[in-house]
């Protein structure tokens, strides 16, 4: 075996004619093969045997008729002209819905294109859409048909329909419309709490305007956050703008998501792509189709995120749960007893995992319920009854830029964590809403470097509450200053935790 060459199986890799000696050594090779990989055959016939790639072709014959083609019209306005964008109407759509105001759009009119006269009907947009009920209920989505003056459905067998918007909602990024029909193929809605990742799906769209367009992949993960009241399903399924607004489809041809959204960086499909978990889309629905539109419950709280390093300093264990930022005046979180500073960790019961989680729950619940929210609060666990309201729209709020000053040199016994402390004025507690706690002089080394700066009210130190200095120097006292030092307090309206780390 010695006097085996590598050189010599290169007649093999050459196509040329092997001598009798190179049979020779190829019976050889074979058989110390063979020897080699008898364990891994063996291991081989014990594993259980790989199915085949799923076969969509019966599906997409099944359910090809349930998805239609969805074009917007809008009336043009006197300055502008018909297509002066130079791009396709379903191109319009996709930067329009991925990259917002932020997309450069041409506005220099194609050469030789006549302007179109004003209240002139124009292609705005394409999308797509999956029939939910004989009668001409169509789920889509919402910026499918934000915006437009008509709405254009067409169905595989090429008959076109003006549908009729019976609401939508952009929270969500859903929408139900209406074409005067009988007698059509309704999908069937699956559990989209079913979904495991790695499972195989379908999608059908009309990507670019080619309708009946069905491409495939698998769910790539769970629960991923892009929105403040939906978590979607992420998959590798290619979608393309068109695609918004059609069914995501299990193998059991059930629908279990509507495409809505990408993940690009050329504006094009690069192997991300998300859809509404059709529970969720199911539920906004059945508001729209009742009332129009959707009521979502709101307890007037605005929340943050906990960081690992607080959660383990508070004694809260795990980074979970909403930390409680402010809390609206007189909002139901107010009348409860919530206070800036707690973090949420249950409501209604259900676990707050992450602070996206109880906008979700807060929402889901129909305004004028009574509820529980659990609350941790200087080392413990705390149940408050809560009744829900319905949820406003959102008001921006001005916020005042913070004026630079070089701090005072911190004196007393906060000199230790670079703190200066004053009592608050009653008049202060007024204004801040709030029923102690002490004021932060100067913060200078450690203090600075945790974010504290002149003016914050301190309302608890080492998970201890302070009302007073007295109370700030005893608590600072017990404090292990060889570890990280939690602080909660107040900046504004706004409350917030942070950690003074010893000098090293």
């Amino acid at each position: 075996m010695a006097l085996i060459q590598f050189s010599s199986l290169r007649p093999f890799s050459t196509g040329r004619v092997p001598s009798p000696a190179g049979y020779l050594l190829a019976a050889l090779l074979s058989v110390c093969a063979v020897g080699t990989l008898a364990p891994s055959a063996a291991l081989a016939q014990s594993a259980p045997a790989v199915r085949g790639l799923p076969d969509f072709a019966d599906l997409a014959e099944a359910l090809s008729p349930s998805v239609v083609n969805i074009r917007t019209l809008e009336k043009s306005k006197a300055a502008s002209s018909g297509g002066s964008s130079g791009m396709d109407e379903e191109m319009q759509e996709f930067f329009r819905r991925f990259f917002g105001d932020r997309v450069p759009m041409p506005n220099t009119p194609r050469p030789n294109r006549p302007q179109r006269p004003e209240g002139e009907e124009v292609p705005r947009g394409v999308g797509s859409g999956f029939i939910l009920s004989a009668d001409g209920l169509i789920m889509t989505n919402a910026h499918v048909v934000d915006g437009a003056d008509e709405v254009i459905v067409t169905l595989t067998d090429k008959r076109e329909f003006k549908a009729k918007i019976i609401g939508a909602d952009k929270r969500t990024d859903v929408a139900v419309v209406k074409i005067e029909a009988t007698g059509l193929p309704a999908v069937k809605i699956g559990d989209a709490s079913k979904v495991r990742v790695g499972e195989w799906v379908m999608a059908i769209g009309s990507p670019f305007g080619l309708e009946s367009t069905v491409t495939a992949g698998i769910v790539s993960a769970k629960q991923r956050d892009t929105g403040d009241y939906l978590s979607f399903i992420q998959t590798d399924v290619a979608i393309n703008p068109g695609n918004s607004g059609g069914p995501l489809l299990n193998l059991r041809g059930e629908v279990i998501g509507i495409n809505s959204q990408i993940y690009s960086r050329s504006g094009g499909f690069q192997g991300i792509s998300f859809a509404i978990p059709i529970d969720e889309a199911t539920r906004v629905s059945d508001q729209l189709r009742s009332n129009g539109r959707v009521t979502r419950g709101r307890i007037g709280v605005q929340i943050g995120n906990v960081t690992k390093e607080v959660a383990e300093s508070i004694g809260l264990g795990k980074p979970q749960g909403a930390l409680v930022n402010s809390v609206e005046s007189g909002a139901p979180a107010d009348k409860a007893g919530v206070e800036a500073g707690d973090i949420i960790t249950k409501f209604d019961g259900k676990i707050i995992e992450k602070s996206s989680d109880l906008p979700r729950l807060v929402g889901n619940i129909k305004p004028g319920t009574k509820s529980t929210v659990t609350v941790f609060r200087r080392g413990a666990s705390k149940d408050l009854a809560v009744t829900v309201a319905e949820i406003e729209p959102e008001k921006s709020r001005p916020t005042a830029a913070a004026k630079p000053a070089e701090p005072p040199k911190p004196t007393g016994p906060g000199q230790t964590v670079g703190l200066a402390v004053a009592e608050l004025t009653d008049a202060q507690k007024k204004e801040l809403k709030i029923k102690g706690g002490v004021r932060i002089t100067a913060a200078t080394e450690g203090a600075a470097r945790a974010g504290l700066r002149e003016g914050d009210v301190i309302v608890a130190l080492a998970n201890t509450e302070v009302n007073s200095t007295s109370e700030f120097e005893a608590a600072l006292a017990k404090a292990d200053k060889s570890k990280p030092i939690n602080v909660l307090f107040r900046r504004g309206e706004m409350a917030q935790f942070t950690l003074i780390r010893p000098t090293r």
